[in-house]
């Protein structure tokens, strides 16, 4: 399920990230963070993973993903990894790659990556190129969102980043393990919980309500892993 999710973060938070971003002395190269295949293709920065910044941004933007409906309902996370953050300037790409399946959590946990999340800083006008680019079965999807916004993707996609001919492009990113592992029935889940809300917003039958909403948790007994 590729999905884009708005207003993730109110215009004012994404002006202190991404001006804390632009005054931070804590960059490095971005292919610190990959192995052989992907540093072939890889030319952009990183915020430092020790970078005291990092983790004062991360943790806010985790505590604000988790309280957000829409995220949470599509994502059903079981684990994230702490977002990072990026920037691509002056010709910056990172061309087409897959991300690895399992990646360290901590020192004692894993994470398996089911979803990839980008969530953007600037505005599109803000930079040319930088292009999130995802291929699946119905080709290419070409992703510029506006700045607050979040786009939730299958971590098992082939994707890239065109390059940044002009201007500056921040962002984070980050992976998820969901409760459920398979995305068909990821999405069958995200669609009913909408349905659901939809339903309630307009007033429908609140016995058929109850039976829906039943169906819906049942099915997330079923099916979920944690």
């Amino acid at each position: 399920m590729l999905l884009h999710v708005p207003n993730v973060l109110s215009a004012d938070q994404t002006t202190a990230i991404r001006q804390a971003l632009e005054n931070s002395q804590d960059w490095v190269d971005g292919r610190e963070t990959v192995g052989a295949q992907g540093a072939q293709v890889k030319h952009n920065q990183q915020l430092a993973d020790a970078s005291p910044l990092r983790q004062q941004l991360a943790e806010k933007i985790q505590q604000t993903l988790m309280q957000h409906p829409v995220f949470f309902a599509a994502a059903l996370p079981l684990r994230i990894l702490p977002p990072r953050f990026n920037r691509y300037r002056g010709g910056g790409t990172y061309g087409m790659h897959i991300d690895g399946a399992v990646m360290r959590l901590d020192s004692q946990q894993h994470l398996r990556s089911d979803l990839s999340c980008t969530l953007f800083f600037n505005e599109p006008d803000d930079y040319d190129g930088g292009e999130l680019v995802i291929a699946d079965t119905y080709g290419e999807h070409e992703v510029k969102l506006p700045a607050g916004d979040l786009i939730l993707y299958p971590a098992s996609s082939l994707h890239e980043v065109r390059p940044v001919t002009r201007g500056e492009r921040l962002a984070s990113f980050f992976w998820i393990q969901s409760m459920i592992r398979d995305d068909a029935r990821r999405r069958m889940l995200f669609e009913m919980d909408t349905s659901i809300t939809r339903l309630t917003q307009t007033g429908a039958d609140s016995d058929a309500l109850l039976q829906l909403t039943g169906v819906y948790h049942n099915l997330l007994r079923q099916w979920a892993e944690t």
